[in-house]
C-alpha cells in the first residue's frame, strides 16, 4: 500500500510502501495506515491531498487547472491540505485548510487577491482541529469563526465558536452545538459552508455523521447580533446519500460540503460524494429556512 508524503528535509514528495499482509498495520479504513496497537493514531494516509483550481462561467461546466495552486510545503502539510473554505472580506479571499502532519490536524490559513499567487499565514487553530469556517463580515467589530476540536480524552467532535480582532489570532471560545443522540448527526458534527446572512439570521449548512459512519447536510440558524446563540436547527437533512456516486466510492455513504454560492434565494451547493468526486445541487433558501425549528433560548 503506498503512503505519499511532503519529506521536509528533501523539499520533495516521498512515498513510503506498507505491505497489506504486515500484522502491525491496520488497513481497514481506506483513508488510512493505522498501528494495530493504536488506532487512534496513524503512520500515514493512502493519498496526498492538495488544492487545484476550477474555473467556471455558469457554475455547471468546470476547467481544471494543469498545476495545484497550493501544494504541502512544510511539516504541518507533510500528509496533505484538505477541506479547504474561502472567505471573501473585500478584496481579499481568505483559504483556510486543515493541514496534516505527524502533528496533528490544524487548520491553516493564505491569503489572495487574484488566485494566481497568495501570502502564507501559518496555522490559525493548532491541533488537534479541523472544519473551521470564517464568517464574511465583522459582527459588532468582531471576526466570528466556527470551528471543531477533535477531542480525544473526553467529550465529542462537536461545532465551538470563536472570536477575532485580526483573523489570525482567535479567542473567547464557547461551544455551539452538539450531536444528538439517536439523529443522523448522533456522532460527529462539523461546520460546513461559510455561513450566509439571510432576512432571519445567519445559516449555516453543517455535516453530521451517524453510528453508521454515514454523512448528512443539515441547517442552523444563528442570531444575526449575536452567532453564539442558535436560533433554529433542521431535525432531518437537506441533503444525505442517495445516488449512488453518493453511496459508493473512497470512502462510501458521504455527502461533505465546503462552500456554496448563493444567486438570490437559491443556493447553489458545492459537496464531496464518497470521498471520489465533486457534486453539486441547488437549493432554495426558503426552502431550507422553512425546514428550521426553533431551539429553545438557554437561560
Amino acid at each position: 500500500m503506498p503512503s505519499p508524503f511532503y519529506d521536509v528535509a528533501q523539499q520533495k514528495i516521498r512515498v513510503v510502501n506498507y505491505c497489506r499482509n504486515d500484522p502491525a498495520y491496520n488497513f481497514e479504513d481506506s483513508r488510512t495506515i493505522r498501528p494495530s496497537n493504536n488506532l487512534d493514531t496513524f503512520v500515514g494516509l493512502t493519498s496526498l491531498s492538495y488544492l487545484r483550481l476550477a474555473r467556471s462561467q455558469d457554475g455547471h461546466h468546470f476547467t481544471v487547472d494543469d498545476k495545484p495552486f497550493i501544494y504541502p510545503s512544510n511539516r504541518y502539510q507533510t500528509f496533505g491540505i484538505e477541506d479547504p473554505r474561502i472567505t471573501q472580506i473585500g478584496t481579499t479571499y481568505l483559504i483556510y485548510f486543515s493541514a496534516v502532519s505527524p502533528l496533528g490536524i490544524g487548520d491553516y490559513l493564505v491569503t489572495t487577491k487574484d488566485f494566481r499567487s497568495y501570502e502564507d499565514h501559518g496555522l490559525i487553530f493548532s491541533p488537534e482541529n479541523k472544519d473551521v469556517v470564517i464568517f464574511p463580515e465583522k459582527i459588532h467589530g468582531l471576526y466570528y469563526a466556527l470551528h471543531r476540536p477533535s477531542l480525544k480524552s473526553v467529550g465529542n467532535p462537536e461545532i465551538w465558536i470563536a472570536e477575532s480582532t485580526n483573523l489570525k489570532h482567535w479567542g473567547n471560545h464557547r461551544h455551539l452545538l452538539g450531536v444528538r443522540e439517536h439523529f443522523w448527526d448522533e456522532s460527529r458534527i462539523g461546520a460546513g459552508a461559510v455561513p450566509i446572512r439571510t432576512k432571519s439570521g445567519w445559516l449555516e449548512i453543517y455535516h453530521g455523521m451517524d453510528a453508521q459512519s454515514r454523512y448528512c447536510l443539515g441547517a442552523l440558524l444563528l442570531d444575526p447580533d449575536d452567532p453564539s446563540r442558535i436560533i433554529a436547527q433542521t431535525a432531518e437533512p437537506i441533503l444525505e446519500p442517495e445516488a449512488d456516486y453518493e453511496k459508493h466510492g473512497f470512502f462510501g455513504a458521504v455527502v461533505f460540503t465546503c462552500g456554496g454560492v448563493v444567486q438570490g434565494s437559491k443556493l447553489r451547493l458545492y459537496y464531496g460524494a464518497s470521498d471520489c468526486a465533486m457534486a453539486g445541487a441547488e437549493l432554495d433558501l426558503n426552502e431550507i429556512l422553512g425546514e428550521l425549528e426553533k431551539v429553545p433560548r438557554s437561560t
